[in-house]
């Protein structure tokens, strides 16, 4: 587990309810699956059942405007953190090759970006993120 690491998510505070939750879900998922590592264990309750693991470090969720996201995105790739992303274009896809290919077709400095995910060490996310709000 990398105990220094921090990681967190960052949605466009313009979006309807459903959208936001669509977002985090996707974008937390890039995370995981690139660091297993941050993934704990298995969950199981007092009857033995069960249940998937989860990330192991809490995961903070934040929210701005549109220029305030896309800055938390530059600042983030410009510190060389780990970044997933969510464009508007993929509220309009349905599957994982049509949202690749969405977000292939515009260059990075074009990206209408939804919200994203970063994972690095915590100095670097909270450098990305300055200025943002916790989401109320």
């Amino acid at each position: 587990m990398r105990s220094d690491w921090k990681i967190a998510v960052v949605v466009r505070s313009d979006l309807e309810t459903w959208q936001k939750l669509n977002v985090t879900a996707f974008v937390i998922s890039g995370v995981g699956t690139t660091f297993p590592d941050l993934i704990g264990d298995r969950y199981v309750d007092g009857s033995g059942v069960e249940y998937l693991p989860k990330l192991g470090l809490p995961c903070l969720v934040f929210a701005g405007d549109g220029p305030a996201v896309r800055r938390a995105f530059d600042r983030a790739r410009g510190r060389g953190l780990a970044v997933s992303v969510y464009t508007d274009e993929l509220f309009t896809t349905g599957n994982d090759v049509d949202n690749r290919a969405a977000v292939a077709a515009v260059s990075t400095d074009e990206l209408s970006v939804a919200g994203i995910a970063v994972a690095g060490a915590a100095r670097q996310v909270d450098k990305a993120l300055d200025k943002l709000k916790l989401h109320p």
